[in-house]
């Protein structure tokens, strides 16, 4: 077996632990630390968009970290980073100390999201890199379907501290001696080139990159970069928006059970999404694509919107969740064919640092605007808004070179 697809086994089960526990599980830790001292829902919300923005800050470093230091050592760091944080959660006694446990989880979330995930598969693949990235980023997905009720249920019976302990010390048993066993050697140093062909001695694979950096001042006055970072971080805005709401808004139409069944179904469609993309992404326009995964979307709220019967919000659930997993893989995937190999860590981490940011307002502006409106209408049409807006721009930029 060509060894870029065990790495592509081990960045899926980084994803599976580091979305898990440090995306999908935030609305665990909300109402665990509610319950628990009685904080307000909005401090504590205030807290985790701290831990988004922060997340968002370091991300665009990833690249930088990963090229100085090594995937091993970064992302080893940034698991043990992630679960001290966790750790330390149940143990607060002062409402400052969770911007504390929740700023120590940034830094791991940073090194362990989407930006990594995408640079640790990158350099093995080339022509398979769309499938390779789909089915390591599914690990992010599966993290949702599995982590989330495992923390509901060992809440449930042995409590906050106890659930944590077993949660960390798997992710450390399981992540940390994968990453110092597959981690620690590039393609280049085993003699392979990209999608596992041999690298002779005179091969520009083996020879040492010698492009200077791109800096990311020259990113931000670049109207190319602004056509793929600023689509997904609308489309991003809008999907992490309505997935926080998701529950809340459909509570009222299916009741309280059905309506969190629908975040299920959701996720196991993002599964199947980002696997069907996969196997196609590698010989379609990447940008085409993409407006098409954000035109599915729209099309899906739209349906929520106009047609609230039970029935047909289980479809659109569904068919929102096929586009899902895509936006967190497109961005590193338009990069690539994009931008030369030497900046492909830079841009991506950047690319994905923006989005960071920009989602992590999401559900703040959508819960301000259903508040304002008295009810989720209007704030279902700014994210269909959104992502017509992202179509449009991901397509304009076919027209420009980097």
């Amino acid at each position: 077996m060509f060894f870029g697809w065990k790495i592509v086994v081990v960045a899926f089960v980084i994803a599976f632990f580091a979305f898990g526990i440090g995306f999908y599980s935030l609305g665990i830790y909300l109402v665990a630390l509610n319950a628990r001292h009685g904080w307000p829902i909005a401090f504590i919300s205030l807290a985790i968009t701290v831990y988004y923005v922060l997340g968002a800050s370091l991300t665009a470093f990833v690249g930088d970290a990963f090229e100085r230091f090594g995937p091993c050592r970064v992302v080893s760091v940034a698991v043990g980073a992630l679960g001290l944080g966790v750790l330390a959660l149940p143990l607060l006694e002062r409402p400052w100390q969770l911007f504390v446990a929740f700023g120590v989880m940034a830094v791991g979330w940073a090194a362990t999201s989407g930006a990594a995930i995408n640079t640790l598969v990158a350099p093995w693949f080339d022509r398979k890199r769309g499938l390779a990235v789909s089915i390591a980023m599914n690990g992010a997905a599966a993290g949702g379907v599995v982590i989330v009720p495992l923390w509901a249920t060992l809440i449930a019976a042995r409590g906050f501290a106890t659930a944590a302990l077993v949660m960390v010390g798997a992710m450390m048993l399981i992540v940390l001696p994968l990453i110092a066993r597959y981690l620690h050697r590039g393609p280049e140093v085993m003699g392979l080139r990209p999608d596992g062909a041999m690298a002779g001695l005179g091969d520009p694979a083996r020879r040492p990159e010698t492009m200077p950096a791109l800096p990311r001042r020259e990113l931000l006055r670049s109207i190319h970069f602004w056509t793929i970072s600023a689509p997904f971080a609308l489309g991003l805005l809008a999907q992490v928006g309505f997935i926080t709401h998701q529950v809340a808004y459909l509570t009222p139409r299916l009741g309280a059970e059905r309506a969190a069944l629908t975040l299920s179904l959701t996720t196991l469609a993002a599964i199947i999404g980002r696997l069907a993309t996969g196997v196609f992404i590698d010989r379609v326009d990447r940008r085409l694509a993409c407006a098409a995964n954000l035109a599915v979307q729209a099309v899906a709220v739209v349906t929520m919107i106009g047609w609230p019967s039970p029935s047909v919000l289980y479809v659109a659930c569904a068919l929102f969740g096929l586009g899902v997993g895509n936006m967190t893989t497109f961005p590193g995937l338009v990069v690539q064919v994009e931008y030369p190999k030497e900046h492909f860590s830079r841009v991506v981490s950047f690319v994905v640092a923006i989005n960071q940011f920009t989602f992590a307002f999401g559900p703040g502006l959508l819960g301000a605007i259903r508040d304002w409106s008295g009810s989720y209408t209007a704030a279902l049409a700014v994210c269909v808004g959104c992502e017509v807006v992202a179509a449009i721009v991901i397509v304009m930029g076919r027209r420009r070179g980097p």
